[in-house]
């Protein structure tokens, strides 16, 4: 099957359809641009759609998103990237043939119950007045806007003679529909699938007009669109296109090469077509005759009113209403004329001496020459050059003029780009002032409510201090009234008093009454309220809070490559300061690693301040090419506030990573980082050899850091304390008589300074961090002491015991407070180790778990019991037990988790054997030093 459909004036859409249900037609495809749709296609397979030719011109091989399994625009659907577009070798853009594209996705589509591929006939549609159905998401009325919705429609294929009254292009490689106005094919719908009996018979192509009508016959308004039909090679589908079989039908591309000016001549006067007497008619029988001859031909006829025979097949022409001029024009004759006009007329440039001669262009000397004026030997006049390359001057200016174009043409296309980039940036700066503008509404709308709030407190203290005084005020005055009516009634009908006795005891009366209203006179309360601003400085705390208040932040960070073009002296240059990322350490299974971002302004120069927003977006390489393309890995962004920002993250398993970074929604010059993460966890640093001298051990068993970050080796063969920072840089050594005897196996930090167990003399001596000797004891149950620990918050001294098989405790001076453990505990003691909270750590074979007090708590890596030994032990800070382990001559360092005992990580040191590895102590930053007894060195690593 070759299926063609192009458009020159008309794109196509569906007009008058229905919306179609999900998953009805599963092999329907949606192009699109920059998220918006354009045209329609289908699926042939798990890499290939078939649509229009006209649908991919101008497009780059990989600028249309292929969207499938939705019926729906604006969501839904399984995105594809084209990969490849081809169109067919003949396609004809002017004359609409061959109008046949092809894309290949970047990866294999995905089927299921909404993505299915389209099937394809075994040989040339030919029925006619049957029902087919045509898909798409064209606009739904003319003119109008693209559905949100896929629609559908039922149309009839007609045969191609019945739709030549419609449009001369009409060719037997053409299916034509026919349906009735207001309903058909309309712009969007270009490229879309035209099926009957489940099989893809044509592509949407051209249509007269876009669901308008054109009169028939008959008093019914009908459409006509063209969907083109062949076969297409499917043996190498996507490298070109050849038939499969005899079923494929001839077409032939003319192009402005293929013909002259004498194929635009009327056949009957054999003048020249042009716009005015002599324009091109097509008559009803397809042939083109000029007007003017038509009009004498007309005129002359004498047998037939109304009508005139074709001068050319004889076939008897109707004379339309009006007249002769009111034939149609023949719109092929005239689409050649235009070609023809926009041609530039090829001019062979002559020599200016010799005027016959034509001239020649050298393309390795970059000369243009005349053989005349050369003695026919161009060669003799470039010594040295022994090959040229001679082409006509006139090809040399079509190449550079074609040259030009594309450069021009690519300039501008960059151009629109970033012209695009400033526009899209422009709408984010708007959106940000939205925002920003918005926030400070919010912000001062919540001020301006806690002042009301606060205004309507100090209304409220005036009102209820003014309520206080009024009472107050108000009780006296009605004290006064009453007092006042009292005397008033007393001294009612005293004139008629005639009783002295009476007189004197109301005279007394009212003298008491007078001294109490003297007393009275006096209010009780005053009148005094106020209101202060000045009593402190809130008022100005406030003035200078309001001025502090907010603050508005950009950002000068550039975060990708930047061109600048000089238009004046024609050049460009680049900006060399660019955001970057870089990976800090390399990237190990499940420990924390870290991209920096570096980013860089407008003119290269570091930034030295943060607050930009940065984004990050960790996947698997290969999730790129998966079904899952959604599992991204946690990442945290810590902003160090200098312009350098860290990507945090922690890589589950050993694989290729891509980290997608942008600064502003704007990628970086590093977009995307790969790298990959090892499962090989090496050392960071190594330090030591076999021997006595500075540098040196002989038979290092144990190692304690303490708080500052001094790390402190038991070199036992030595007899010494080997002191070094944490980049293992060396201090000093110590010596004391604590140490003699070359049987020193366990160290430890106390309070005062350093503590070691000494097996061969069964001693604890501690001593200061220069060598001094603080204190030391013994124990008469001390049989095989081998290891020794502090717990610095309770002050007790643990050191364990293999002839006993237990762990005793001392206190700070010694005396004994417990045993852990008996002879049934442990088997074979090889480390004790505190926990943060006190938990005594015991390692064998598995490591056990005590509380502080000596009760059993857990048993961690139990599967290990009997099989290997655990060489030391520490735990950080985090709960996190660190133990080397030896088990069938391979040894490792394993990271459990205290409290329930996973393994969170194991360090093989694979470029760097551990041989006997035995003490190991925790580093600040998530590092570890162990010792590698058996490589008489320490190594240093990062756990977490």
């Amino acid at each position: 099957m070759k299926l063609q459909a192009a458009s020159i004036n008309e794109v196509p859409k569906i007009v008058g359809g229905s919306v179609a249900e999900d998953g009805q037609y599963p092999y329907q495809a949606s192009l699109r641009y920059k998220n918006r749709h354009f045209c329609g296609g289908s699926v042939l397979n798990d890499r290939w759609i078939l649509t229009a030719a006209h649908c991919l011109s101008n497009f780059d091989n990989s600028d249309i998103a292929v969207v499938l399994g939705s019926n729906t625009l604006n969501k839904g659907g399984d995105v594809y990237q084209s990969k490849q577009i081809i169109s067919h070798p003949k396609y004809s853009s002017a004359l609409i043939r061959n109008d046949i594209g092809l894309i290949k996705v970047d990866k294999d589509i995905v089927f299921g119950d909404k993505v299915k591929p389209v099937a394809l006939p075994s040989e040339n549609f030919s029925k006619i007045d049957y029902p087919a159905v045509l898909s798409g998401w064209g606009t739904t009325s003319y003119p109008g806007q693209t559905p949100n919705k896929l629609y559908h429609i039922q149309l009839s294929v007609i045969d191609q003679k019945q739709c030549l009254n419609a449009s001369f292009r009409v060719t037997n490689d053409n299916i034509c529909t026919l349906n009735k106005r207001g309903e058909g094919a309309c712009h969007g719908d270009s490229g879309g699938p035209l099926v009957a009996d489940n099989e893809q018979i044509g592509i949407v192509s051209w249509g007269i007009p876009c669901a308008r009508g054109r009169p028939d016959n008959t008093d019914e308004f009908r459409q006509c669109y063209c969907y083109h039909l062949n076969e297409v090679g499917m043996t190498r589908l996507g490298e070109r296109m050849v038939s499969m079989s005899s079923m494929l039908v001839e077409t032939v591309s003319i192009n402005y090469e293929d013909f002259n000016e004498s194929f635009l001549t009327c056949g009957t006067c054999l003048c020249v077509y042009d716009g005015g007497e002599h324009t091109p008619k097509l008559l009803p029988c397809s042939h083109t005759v000029c007007l003017h001859c038509l009009t004498r031909i007309a005129a002359s006829q004498t047998r037939e009113t109304g009508a005139f025979r074709c001068p050319i097949c004889r076939e008897l022409i109707t004379i339309p209403r009006g007249g002769v001029p009111a034939l149609p024009p023949s719109f092929l004759v005239n689409q050649l004329l235009d070609l023809m006009s926009r041609q530039r007329r090829e001019v062979i440039p002559k020599c200016s001496v010799h005027i016959n001669q034509e001239l020649l262009f050298c393309e390795t000397c970059d000369t243009v020459f005349c053989t005349v004026c050369t003695g026919g030997n161009h060669a003799g006049t470039s010594p040295g050059c022994t090959e040229h390359t001679i082409i006509p001057f006139s090809i040399a200016i079509k190449r550079m003029s074609e040259i030009l174009l594309y450069k021009a043409n690519e300039c501008i296309s960059k151009l629109t780009q970033a012209q695009d980039s400033v526009s899209t940036e422009l709408q984010r700066l708007e959106a940000s002032i939205e925002r920003c503008l918005s926030a400070v509404d919010t912000e001062f709308a919540e001020i301006i409510s806690k002042i009301e709030r606060r205004r309507t407190e100090l209304q409220a203290a005036v009102t209820a201090a003014a309520r206080d005084k009024k009472h107050v005020l108000e009780e006296q005055h009605a004290l006064i009234e009453a007092e006042k009516n009292k005397v008033q009634q007393e001294c009612e009908g005293l004139q008629y008093q005639v009783e002295v006795r009476n007189i004197t005891q109301r005279i007394g009366s009212l003298s008491d009454q007078l001294d109490a209203a003297t007393a009275l006179s006096e209010p009780k309360e005053n009148a005094f309220i106020t209101f202060e601003f000045n009593h402190n400085n809130a008022l100005s705390q406030l003035e200078e809070a309001l001025n502090n208040l907010g603050r508005v932040r950009s950002s000068t960070t550039l975060p990708g490559i930047l061109r600048i073009d000089n238009t004046v002296n024609n050049n460009a240059y680049f900006v060399t300061g660019l955001c970057r990322a870089r990976l800090k350490d390399p990237a190990i299974v499940k420990l924390q690693a870290a991209v920096i971002v570096e980013t860089v302004d407008y003119h290269g120069h570091p930034r030295n301040v943060g607050g930009d927003l940065i984004t990050a977006e960790l996947t698997l390489a290969d999730s790129i090419h998966s079904e899952n393309q959604s599992s991204s890995i946690d990442t945290e962004i810590v902003d160090l506030e200098n312009g350098t920002y860290e990507v945090l993250f922690r890589p589950p398993s050993a694989s290729r990573y891509i980290l997608k970074l942008s600064v502003f929604e704007r990628p970086i010059k590093d977009y995307p980082l790969f790298f990959d993460a090892t499962e090989h966890n090496e050392p960071i640093k190594i330090y030591g050899r076999r021997g006595t001298g500075k540098d040196e051990f002989h038979q290092p068993v144990a190692v304690a850091v303490n708080d500052d970050g001094m790390i402190y080796i038991l070199d036992t063969g030595n007899s010494r304390i080997k002191v070094l920072n944490c980049d293992l840089e060396f201090q000093r050594h110590i010596t004391n008589e604590g140490l003699e005897g070359r049987s020193c196996t366990g160290i430890g930090i106390s309070q005062q300074g350093i503590v070691v167990v000494n097996w061969r003399t069964r001693k604890v001596t501690e001593m200061s961090s220069l060598g001094d000797t603080i204190k030391s004891f013994s124990h008469n149950a001390f049989q095989e002491p081998i290891d020794i620990a502090v717990d610095r918050s309770y002050g007790h001294i643990l050191v364990a015991d293999n002839g006993q098989s237990c762990v005793f405790v001392f206190d700070s001076d010694g005396k004994i407070l417990f045993q852990v453990g008996k002879r049934s505990t442990f088997k074979l003691i090889t480390s004790v180790t505190v926990g943060p909270n006190g938990e005594i750590v015991v390692a064998d074979s598995r490591i056990q778990v005590f509380s502080a007090k000596g009760d059993f708590s857990e048993e961690i890596y139990s599967e290990g019991k009997g099989k290997g030994t655990y060489g030391g032990l520490a735990v950080d800070s985090e709960g996190r037990i660190l133990g080397t382990r030896t088990d069938k001559g391979r040894s490792i360092i394993q990271v459990l988790k205290l409290g329930g005992g996973n393994i969170l990580t194991e360090i093989d040191s694979h470029s760097s054997k551990l041989r006997r590895p035995s003490g190991i102590a925790v580093l600040p930053d998530n590092h570890l030093v162990v010792v590698d007894l058996g490589n008489d060195c320490i190594k240093k690593y990062r756990y977490w």
